[in-house]
């Protein structure tokens, strides 16, 4: 359409529509202010959109917004799309990817933003209900369900328009089997690793002289996640830093447990607590000016930091020993751990692996749901098995009233998962052994196993580890009323990494 109008200032007034695909900052505020009722700004320049969406927002409030960032609502990212298309152009031998195909794709995902979000992806974006408007117009290219979706439209739409050579015949089936391709858990630890960057968090690493946890801190740091908070000696941290390559390491947070401002009011706040439990006041100061785990938990508790990573320097217990000796657990709940096995197509939850030996049946209810709950914030939707060696009293034995208790507490509570047990761990996890109990609850096979002891649980998650070839997050402590969390004296660097920012990012609340 021929116009007289030479710049962008010009063209803009009255627009309806921008779509940038250029340089940042190009647009102004004042150009957002000259367009039309309820405008539309998709601002795509990478990595710094035209207008950076506060700013577009600020301007007119009544404008729907999008960019290609990752942080900001309204992403929009050819990975929706396009392996999903080609999922579906494969699945049934297309010979062409034709319009009818595209459209389809494009179709489902619009659909697909007008869907209600299940809880566990809701979770998994934060806890953010999504529900379609201005700030949600298109869903988030993390979104497990996107595979099921857009390939069975792509798929059905090449049938339709005769460019399928093998066509499906139950798009039902066909369907199922796209689900069980993708494990959500992938999608969730990359989706809650952009969370943790959109929202950094100030981690503290308690064994900070430790090469391994100095390597995680400057990972952490430059992938964005947040701030580290070092506890060690300043001159042996400093030269730790050094060694590794950092250009500036004063730049880095450290606290030294022996000459901390904090440490008085640290004091004040255990003496309180543990006078009456047979310390002394200079047992107190001793334990903050020598112990990192305690000087570590004091400060998380002051508030000086949002979470707590330790582990790599002693055994799991009697870090728990030296951890409860400032923080409790949350209100109403029972500290215990979970490992998570990660495979291909699967993800299983295994609790309690690290902290009580012989729980309660009311105690086995609560890791039920509290590690019901972990699995939602991780993509999935739980279910639930209490493990023994007998299939509901078949062998009998004197140690399955816990776990009969458990799930009839579970009746009670009305909780909204499934759950069954008690049940060996075939028939828990193997469809061909599930048959055998019609009755059972579940309606497919558990990924939260409840195991009926320490010794077993313990036992089980690290032959797991050794033999099974899945990757392994954890243990996760949950329970705890602040974020910390334990590691294994043999992590790595990039697993204390993944442990911080899943602690940081809440998913272990």
């Amino acid at each position: 359409m021929p116009t007289e109008k030479r710049t962008l200032a010009e063209a803009i007034k009255g627009a309806d529509v921008f779509l940038g695909l250029s340089a940042a900052d190009a647009l102004s505020q004042d150009m957002v202010r000259d367009m039309a009722k309820d405008p539309i700004i998709f601002a795509m320049a990478n990595p710094n959109p035209e207008i950076l969406p506060p700013l577009a927002r600020e301007a007119r409030p009544d404008a729907i917004i999008a960019t290609g960032r990752s942080d900001y609502p309204n992403q929009v990212n050819n990975v929706l799309c396009f392996p999903f298309i080609f999922r579906g152009a494969l699945d049934v031998r297309a010979t062409t990817i034709n319009e009818e195909m595209k459209i389809a794709a494009a179709n489902a995902i619009a659909q697909l933003a007008r869907e209600r979000v299940p809880e566990e992806v809701a979770a998994a974006y934060g806890g953010t209900n999504h529900s379609f408007g201005k700030d949600y117009i298109i869903p988030s290219p993390f979104d497990p369900r996107l595979i099921t979706i857009v390939s069975s439209a792509v798929a059905q739409a090449a049938m339709d328009s005769g460019v399928a050579q093998k066509p499906i015949e139950d798009m039902d089936a066909y369907r199922t089997e796209l689900n069980s391709r993708f494990n959500p858990t992938t999608s969730v630890l990359t989706q809650v690793s952009e969370n943790a960057r959109a929202n950094p968090k100030r981690v503290i690493f308690a064994e900070a002289e430790e090469e391994v946890v100095l390597r995680a801190a400057i990972q952490f740091r430059d992938d964005g996640y947040g701030t580290p908070v070092l506890v060690g000696r300043d001159q042996k941290v400093i030269e730790q830093l050094a060694k590794l390559g950092v250009e500036d390491p004063s730049s880095f947070e450290i606290h030294n447990s022996v000459s901390s401002p904090l440490i008085d009011d640290m004091v004040e706040l255990l003496y309180k607590r543990l006078q009456r439990r047979g310390y002394l006041m200079r047992d107190i100061q001793r334990m903050v000016n020598r112990d990192r785990n305690i000087f570590g938990a004091a400060m998380l508790k002051m508030g000086h930091a949002d979470a707590m990573i330790t582990g790599v320097t002693r055994t799991f217990a009697q870090s728990m020993r030296e951890l409860r000796r400032v923080l409790d657990p949350a209100e109403g709940k029972t500290a215990f751990g979970v490992h998570v096995m990660v495979g291909k197509s699967h993800t299983v939850f295994i609790a309690d692996t690290t902290v009580n030996e012989r729980p309660s049946a009311c105690e086995l209810a609560d890791f039920a749901e509290q590690t019901a709950a972990v699995a939602r914030r991780m993509g999935h939707v739980p279910r639930v098995a209490f493990l023994s060696y007998s299939n509901f009293g078949n062998p009998a034995g004197q140690w399955l009233e816990n776990l009969r208790e458990a799930v009839t507490l579970l009746d009670a509570r009305g909780v909204d998962f499934e759950y069954e047990g008690e049940m060996a761990p075939d028939t828990a996890l193997n469809p061909k052994v599930m048959k055998n109990y019609p009755f059972s609850r579940l309606s497919g096979p558990a990924n939260v196993l409840i195991m009926p002891g320490l010794q077993s649980a313990n036992l089980s998650a690290k032959l797991l580890r050794e033999l099974g070839g899945d990757r392994t997050i954890g243990p996760m402590l949950i329970g705890i009323e602040k974020p910390v969390q334990v590691a294994t004296m043999a992590s790595s660097a990039s697993e204390l990494v993944s442990l911080a920012v899943l602690a940081a990012a809440g998913i272990t609340d």
